[in-house]
């Protein structure tokens, strides 16, 4: 197990680019799983998740190239149904929430799937029950065995059908997608997510020969079609590296620019941090933000504290709340943070606590911050990462903190985050992987 070792304080410089998409990539993964013709795919990020996720493709019998850092192409021409038995995919599919991405494809090519229990992030509940009740509207039959924790669903006849989804999840609507573009007849989607990574899903499989229509909208119609070619694809940038890095450069009074940003696939996120007193300048592409000793949290125009909150988009994508929060200790100002999706999110607060913000934790789903507008640093401390976005949120925390951080359970940073420690060196951080 790692540990990263910081020294708080340093100011940063330079430029960064984000990496390709993680939340796209388990989707579009897996898509390729839907045509026995090659698939080329640019923008790869090199984090465990993607990789856990690229590995147990070639172990279902998917031929993985890799032509460079970032690209991909693969051939899954072979796919070996019989390997849903074995205890080797029991294994690699539980240690990996997004291998629930690949039912929908599989169902759509071969009638019948399998998945044990997923892991991932224990960040509160987080039900499946929208990927399987639209399952079952294209005619699949579902179980769970509740003994051995399997997922198994029969669906050798999908057919069209109408529905209604009970909540607009975004790899839900993915793997609905693309359990549907090979049933019989017409699929139609209300309430389907509609991020930017679902779009991308959606103009990647209408390329290789489907025929979705209603994308960037919550209402999708797809025309089943007998079968799907190969293409390539480009993902698209990360908007939680991005936002990351913005709050990252408003903690330690850095100057830094973020390159090739992809700017109109942001939504909310430019206005959230600019809301939070953070001076940024859009440059054709790129995201600039100048060195400033203090950030201003505004607040409501009849005066009341301000409330940032997590929603569907265009909203602000629950993954970037922590950093928010985490941002918001050291701002002149106040700020309730409003985590509606997960009920346990909030509570790496209290190491944040312990570094000296003031932080009041309200209930699971709410937290309000009292910026310390810098008079008081925080100060470094040791502390384990939880989870995905709350560790690079303690990552952010200890490189505006004064003294050393140790933050252990680094795995966690290491899922979302590509070589982020040898990234942030090359800005000036002062940060070493132990």
């Amino acid at each position: 197990m790692s540990i990263f070792k910081i020294q708080g304080g340093a100011k940063l410089s330079g430029s960064i680019e984000a990496q390709g998409a993680k939340n796209e990539a388990l989707q579009i993964l897996c898509a390729v799983l839907l045509t026995p013709e090659e698939v080329t795919i640019h923008k790869v990020p090199n984090i465990r998740d993607v990789n856990k996720l690229i590995d147990l493709l070639g172990s279902m019998g998917v031929k993985v190239t890799q032509l460079s850092e970032e690209s991909y192409k693969f051939k899954a021409s072979n796919v070996d149904v019989n390997y849903l038995e074995t205890a080797e995919y029991t294994q690699k599919a539980a240690s990996l929430r997004g291998s629930i991405m690949v039912l929908g494809p599989l169902l759509a090519r071969y009638g019948k799937a399998r998945i044990p229990q997923p892991g991932g992030d224990k960040i509160g509940r987080r039900r499946l029950d929208t990927h399987f009740l639209g399952f079952q509207n294209l005619g699949a039959k579902f179980n769970f065995n509740a003994k051995t924790s399997f997922y198994e669903i029969d669906a050798s006849n999908l057919h069209g059908a109408y529905m209604l989804l009970d909540e607009a999840s975004v790899t839900g609507t993915a793997n609905i997608i693309m359990a549907a573009v090979l049933a019989n007849g017409k699929t139609t989607i209300y309430n389907a997510a509609c991020e930017p990574y679902i779009q991308q899903l959606c103009k990647m499989l209408n390329r290789m020969g489907a025929k979705i229509t209603g994308v960037g909208s919550n209402l999708l119609t797809i025309e089943g079609v007998d079968s799907l070619g190969g293409t390539e694809h480009t993902m698209l940038p990360d908007m939680i590296e991005i936002g990351s890095f913005i709050g990252m450069a408003a903690m330690t009074q850095s100057s830094l620019t973020i390159k090739n940003t992809s700017i109109e696939n942001l939504g909310m996120i430019p206005t959230v941090f600019k809301r939070m007193g953070v001076h940024l300048e859009v440059k054709g592409d790129d995201i600039f933000i100048p060195e400033q000793e203090h950030y201003v949290i505004d607040s409501f125009i009849d005066g009341s504290i301000l409330t940032v909150a997590d929603a569907p988009w265009p909203g602000l994508t629950p993954d970037l709340l922590s950093i928010v929060l985490v941002m918001a200790t050291q701002a002149q100002g106040t700020v309730l943070i409003h985590q509606k999706m997960f009920e346990s999110r909030l509570f790496f607060v209290d190491k944040l606590i312990d570094m000296g913000a003031k932080i009041i934790l309200c209930d699971p789903h709410r937290a309000t911050v009292i910026g310390l507008d810098r008079q008081i640093p925080l100060r470094g401390i040791k502390m384990t990462s939880p989870d995905i976005r709350a560790g690079v949120a303690l990552l952010i925390a200890a490189l505006s903190a004064e003294g050393e951080s140790e933050i252990s359970n680094v795995e966690q940073i290491d899922r979302g985050y590509q070589n982020i420690d040898t990234r942030l060196k090359a800005l000036g951080a002062q940060i070493e992987r132990i």
